[in-house]
């Protein structure tokens, strides 16, 4: 899995490449805080190119999402597609995560 942080205005967008699984899911939480420790506050996880996430992935959204609101931050993920959406569904969480269907979508949602 490969992050890449580009911004655009205030927000911070986090494209996320390869699957996101045990072995690497760690990576993007760490990213997060230490964005959070510089204090951005307004997140969009493009998950554009992630063909592949488990329960450590999921939960690793978990957590970025429960931190960002404990915090009165905002976050948004897009993109999602294919298994990940499928997992996404069937975890039921569609609802809890703030999801929007493009970049352009989640920046209109961020900076509303």
């Amino acid at each position: 899995m490969e992050l890449k942080i580009r911004k655009n205005g205030n927000v911070y967008i986090i494209d996320v490449n390869g699957e996101m699984d045990l072995y690497n899911s760690y990576k993007l939480k760490e990213l997060v805080m230490k964005m959070l420790e510089k204090n951005v506050q307004l997140f969009i996880v493009n998950l554009e190119n992630v063909d592949y996430i488990d329960s450590s992935g999921i939960g690793a959204l978990i957590y970025i999402c429960s931190t960002i609101k404990k915090m009165n931050l905002k976050m948004a993920i897009t993109n999602i597609h294919g298994s990940v959406k499928k997992v996404i569904e069937l975890t039921k969480l569609m609802g809890y995560f703030p999801i929007t269907n493009s970049i352009e979508e989640a920046l209109l949602q961020l900076e509303g």
